[in-house]
C-alpha cells in the first residue's frame, strides 16, 4: 500500500518527510498510554497503546499506510479483554465457552429449548465430529438431554435440560455485566453508533462466513 492520500499530513504528526527523512513521532506531548493530554486547541486527546504503536510504524516504514491498525489494532486489543470476561463469567458458573456456545443456542430458541444436531453445528459453526463429541460431554453433565426426533426417524433432537437452562442464564446475566464495564467509556448512543459501524464491516463475513469463523 502507498502513503495516505489528502493533506500530505498524518494525524497528529504534522507535514509528510521527504524520501528518506524519517517523520517525527506524533506531536501530542508526552502522556502515556491511557492518559490524556492537552494540545494547543484547548482540547482534551486521549492516548492509548495503539497510538504509540501507529507512531512507531509511521516512523519506521513511512512508505506504507497504516491507517488499518488505527482500527483493526484496537479490534484485536478489544477483543482479548473480551475473551477475558467471557471465561471468567463461564468459569463463574462451572462452564466452558464451548459449552455456553451450545448452551446460549438452544436457549435463546424458546420453548422447549432444542435443536438438531446439525442446527446445532451451523449455529455454533463446528464440525459435525466436534459438535458429536460436545454433545456427548453435555449430556454426561447432565446440562443436555437426548431423545428421538419425530419428523426423522434417524435423527435425534437435543434439548436443554432444567441445570442446563439455570447454568445459561446465570452465565449470560454475568458476561453482560462484564460487557457493559467493557463499555462504560461509552454512551448509549455512542455504543448505538459504534455498533452501526461495527455492523457494516462484519455484514459480509457473516453473508459469507469462513469454515473456521466462530460466532459470539
Amino acid at each position: 500500500m502507498g502513503q495516505d492520500a489528502g493533506t500530505g499530513q498524518d494525524a497528529g504528526i504534522g507535514q509528510r518527510p521527504q524520501p528518506g527523512q524519517r517523520p517525527r513521532p506524533e506531536a501530542r506531548g508526552n502522556a502515556a498510554p491511557g492518559q490524556r493530554n492537552e494540545p494547543a486547541d484547548g482540547h482534551e486527546q486521549l492516548r492509548d497503546e495503539v497510538d504509540e504503536l501507529v507512531a512507531r510504524w509511521r516512523a519506521e516504514r513511512p512508505d506504507l499506510d497504516v491507517e488499518p491498525l488505527q482500527v483493526l489494532s484496537r479490534v484485536t486489543r478489544l477483543a482479548r479483554h473480551l475473551d477475558r470476561a467471557r471465561t471468567a463469567a463461564f468459569a463463574a458458573h462451572g462452564l466452558q465457552a464451548w459449552e455456553f456456545d451450545v448452551l446460549s443456542a438452544l436457549r435463546r430458541q424458546g420453548p422447549p429449548y432444542e435443536l438438531s444436531p446439525g442446527a446445532l453445528l451451523r449455529a455454533t459453526l463446528v464440525t459435525s465430529g466436534t459438535m458429536t463429541n460436545r454433545i456427548d460431554r453435555l449430556a454426561n453433565a447432565g446440562l443436555v438431554s437426548r431423545r428421538p426426533d419425530p419428523a426423522d426417524k434417524r435423527g435425534v433432537l437435543v434439548a436443554l435440560t432444567a441445570r442446563g437452562r439455570a447454568a445459561a442464564d446465570a452465565a449470560l446475566a454475568d458476561l453482560l455485566l462484564r460487557e457493559r464495564e467493557l463499555l462504560t467509556g461509552l454512551d448509549g448512543a455512542q455504543q448505538r453508533d459504534l455498533a452501526a459501524l461495527l455492523r457494516i464491516l462484519l455484514a459480509p463475513f457473516d453473508a459469507d462466513p469462513a469454515p473456521d469463523s466462530a460466532r459470539a
